[in-house]
């Protein structure tokens, strides 16, 4: 199984901006494409944690099954 995202990049007058079609709040902005290639992959991993402590937060003291799940990503 892959899980496949899009990463989108914009030329603007400060540099580039990037984002994650398919992870809102997944975006970053810097002077090159290179920088902001490395910049927006630390956004996706800050996102994914940040989700998944507010959902602990959200579920704490519930009966709930959780599983892990790995994904192979090309």
């Amino acid at each position: 199984m892959h899980l496949q995202l899009t990463k989108v990049f914009k030329k603007v007058p400060e540099g580039y901006i990037g984002f994650v079609e398919e992870l809102p709040g997944a975006n970053a902005q810097a002077n090159t494409l290179e920088e902001v290639r490395v910049d927006l992959e630390e956004a996706i991993e800050l996102v994914l944690e940040a989700n998944r402590l507010l959902s602990e937060e959200q579920l704490q003291g519930q009966d709930v099954v959780r599983e892990s799940i790995t994904l192979s990503v090309a």
